[in-house]
C-alpha cells in the first residue's frame, strides 16, 4: 500500500489503545486557553508525527537533547511542543519542520534507570513557531498559538451531524464495546472543533492529511476535509 493512501482499514487494537489513554486522561471539557502557552517552548521534532488538541501521543524519550528538554519542562510548565519533519533535519529547522505544530501538556512520565522516560503528552492547542533560536541543544522557538475561525452559528448543526454520520459509518462492524466508547468520547466533546479534533487523532492515518488538518485555521473547512476522508477510507473498505 502506498504510504499516502487514504483508503485503510482500522486496528481495533489501536482503536482501544486510544481509547484506554483517553478514557485514563480525559481531554479538557472546554478549548483551552492559549494565554496558558508560554512564548518559548522546547520542541521534539518527529517524521509523520501529528499530535492534535485534546489528544494522547505515548512518546519514549531516549536522546540526550530531549531528555535535558523534558527535564526543564518538568522543572517549569511541563508543557513542550510536537513538531513534523519534512525532510532530514538539519541546523535550519525552518526549512525541514512544518510551520505548525502542538504545544502538549506532560500528563504522566516516568524515568527510568538510564535516564530514559515514557510520558504521555496531551495537546493543549496548535502553534505556529514563529522563529526557532539556537540557545538550547534542544529545539526551541518562539510560538504563537493559532487560533481557529469558528463555525457560525448557523451550520453548527449541520457540521456536526454530517461528521457523526461519517464516524458512524466507519465505525460500523467493529466491537460493539469499541463502538460505544467512540460514541462517549464524541458525546463528551464541548463544540464541533473538539470532536474533529479528538476524530483526526484517531481516525486519520494519513500523514499529509493529518498535518494540512492541523494547519487549518477554519473549523468549517476543517470538518469538511475530514469528513470527506472519511468518507474515501469507507468507500475503500467496501
Amino acid at each position: 500500500m502506498h504510504p499516502h493512501d487514504c483508503r485503510q482499514k482500522f486496528d481495533c487494537k489501536r482503536i482501544e489503545n486510544f481509547l484506554l489513554l483517553t478514557l485514563a486522561f480525559p481531554a479538557p471539557t472546554a478549548l483551552v486557553d492559549p494565554i496558558q502557552i508560554p512564548d518559548t517552548l522546547g520542541a521534539l521534532l518527529l517524521p509523520e508525527c501529528t499530535l492534535f488538541p485534546h489528544g494522547a501521543l505515548p512518546l519514549h524519550i531516549f536522546e540526550p537533547r530531549y531528555r535535558q528538554m523534558l527535564t526543564e519542562a518538568v522543572e517549569g510548565s511541563c508543557v513542550f511542543c510536537i513538531g513534523t519533519l519534512t525532510a532530514t533535519e538539519t541546523t535550519n529547522l525552518e526549512s525541514c519542520t512544518a510551520p505548525v505544530g502542538t504545544a502538549g501538556l506532560i500528563r504522566a512520565s516516568r524515568e527510568d534507570h538510564e535516564g530514559r522516560s515514557n510520558l504521555l503528552l496531551h495537546g493543549l492547542c496548535r502553534v505556529r513557531f514563529v522563529e526557532w533560536l539556537g540557545e538550547k541543544p534542544f529545539p526551541y522557538a518562539r510560538v504563537q498559538p493559532v487560533k481557529s475561525t469558528p463555525l457560525e452559528e448557523s451550520v453548527i448543526g449541520e457540521r456536526t451531524r454530517s461528521l457523526r454520520e461519517a464516524v458512524e459509518a466507519i465505525l460500523l462492524g467493529l466491537p460493539d464495546e469499541l463502538v460505544s466508547e467512540v460514541r462517549k468520547i464524541l458525546d463528551r466533546a464541548p463544540e464541533p472543533e473538539v470532536m474533529a479534533d479528538a476524530v483526526s487523532q484517531q481516525f486519520v492515518q494519513d500523514s499529509d492529511v493529518r498535518q494540512a488538518l492541523l494547519e487549518e485555521q477554519s473549523v468549517s473547512q476543517r470538518i469538511s476535509t475530514l469528513v470527506d476522508y472519511l468518507r474515501t477510507v469507507r468507500s475503500g473498505d467496501n
